[in-house]
């Protein structure tokens, strides 16, 4: 069973994490409420989201101090930020959303479809992270089991990396498809956050074709670094 992604909703209105939830549900994915900054900060001790939609104006800690704290924290630093508003201020306003680590910015009302079809590309980069992390620990586990058995002269468990093949091609077929969708897209978040995945796709296929029976002994092994 694949396992849904979570997303983060700061607003300090009810009304408006209601309509966000609405608007959201089509993607069924795990939606977690916070009314506040203070709130928001907790659950981001506990659980991994793949996006954050964080509303500025607030009491309290306002948006802009949340992203602050959120970017500050090693954990969390990485995951994207979409501010919500219903205030335009000007560019001096919107610099600061970005300055504050916002990967978009996006005013009241905004489009339910431009919305959804936003946060559903960071759930997709989020989901193939998720698949790369697995790969990667797979083949850290075959990078341990191969050197045991090496020492052993213990034959090499050309099944599992066979497996492990067939799956990270999966992973990169699929990240293909995605960087093609996003080949037209104005988001220049989305489309790095892409090209980090190939790159990270393509470490993790050198390393494992190092395993190949008869690959090059000089060839380096070592799995891409998380």
């Amino acid at each position: 069973m694949v396992q849904k992604a979570k997303i983060l909703l700061v607003d300090d209105r009810p009304e408006n994490l209601l309509a966000l939830e609405a608007i959201l549900s089509a993607l069924d994915q795990t939606l977690v409420r916070a009314s506040s900054g203070e709130e928001a900060l907790k659950a981001l001790l506990t659980d991994d989201f793949a996006v954050i939609l964080l509303d500025v104006q607030m009491p309290g800690m306002d948006g802009f101090e949340t992203a602050a704290h959120i970017k500050r924290r090693e954990r969390t630093r990485d995951i994207p930020i979409i501010f919500l508003t219903a205030i335009n201020h000007g560019p001096h306003h919107t610099f600061r959303g970005y300055a504050a680590g916002a990967v978009d910015y996006i005013s009241k009302p905004f489009d339910p479809w431009v919305l959804r079809a936003k946060v559903s590309v960071f759930v997709e980069l989020y989901m193939k992270n998720c698949q790369l992390r697995e790969q990667a620990a797979l083949l850290r586990l075959q990078l341990e089991q191969g050197g045991h058995s090496g020492a052993d002269g213990g034959k090499e468990p050309v099944g599992l990396i066979a497996e492990l093949s067939a799956r990270l091609a999966a992973v990169e077929e699929q990240a293909e498809a995605l960087s093609k969708q996003l080949d037209d897209s104005a988001d220049a978040a989305a489309v790095a956050t892409a090209a980090h995945l190939e790159r990270k796709l393509t470490g993790l296929r050198r390393a494992l074709d190092a395993l190949e029976p008869g690959a090059d002994p000089g060839t380096s092994a070592t799995p891409p670094q998380e």
